[in-house]
């Protein structure tokens, strides 16, 4: 992560979007293996030249493994700018263990997983509603996690981005509005203003939302 340049990956994380996002499929182990490439490469076209190495290997659906291998390069090199303009921050502290699945790094001593995520279509209230009313939006975004590996019910801020459009999974790619965005949250951070949870009884849960939107 010490190499991303920033300004780079937006530029490259931007030519995902003349293609449609789709999935085929639940996340497997077989296409996780077919696709684990994804973690070396940050440039679209060889992202481009390994799914067409891997087509013809494996003899699978072109159309299939590229919306597969490309989702996943997009979620994860998202994730991953994100968590550096976190750690780039004075003050917070990056967690160094990369099998640590429960927290990236601490802000204000306080660890915290991050975690972006389109506005939910299954949320049953609108976008206006969850900014006034983000303690529910919270509560499903926990309980309908993914069960894959990060699943966990620790500390973690959610960052929801929001498009007037309806197309939410193209701000991910928006990473210097993103930065804008959680460096206002961080400046402003206030520790009684988190909103906290009793996941379990031995437990406590902190979390909050950080809100991107383009405003169209």
């Amino acid at each position: 992560m010490k190499n991303l340049d920033l300004v780079n990956i937006e530029k490259e994380l931007k030519k995902r979007h003349p293609f449609p996002y789709l999935w085929f499929r639940k996340q497997n182990d077989n296409w996780d293996g077919w696709t684990n490439f994804i973690y070396q490469i940050q440039d679209w076209d060889a992202l481009n030249e390994r799914i067409a190495s891997v087509v013809k290997n494996h003899k699978v659906d072109r159309q299939q493994l590229f919306q597969y291998a490309a989702n996943r390069w997009y979620n994860f090199w998202s994730a991953q700018a994100i968590e550096k303009i976190f750690t780039q921050i004075q003050g917070i502290e990056a967690v160094h263990n990369i099998r640590d699945r429960e927290k990236d790094f601490y802000l204000h001593e306080i660890p915290f997983d991050h975690k972006t995520s389109v506005f939910p279509r299954g949320f049953d209230h609108n976008f206006e509603f969850a900014q006034s009313n983000k303690r529910l939006l919270i509560e499903w975004l926990y309980k309908n996690q993914s069960t894959q590996k990060r699943y966990h019910l620790k500390n973690r801020l959610f960052i929801v981005v929001y498009d007037r459009k309806g197309e939410h999974w193209k701000l991910k790619a928006e990473i210097s509005l993103i930065q804008q965005e959680i460096y206002k949250y961080v400046s402003s951070f206030r520790t009684e203003e988190l909103q906290v949870f009793k996941f379990s009884e031995n437990s406590q849960t902190c979390s909050d939302i950080i809100w991107v939107t383009n405003g169209r």
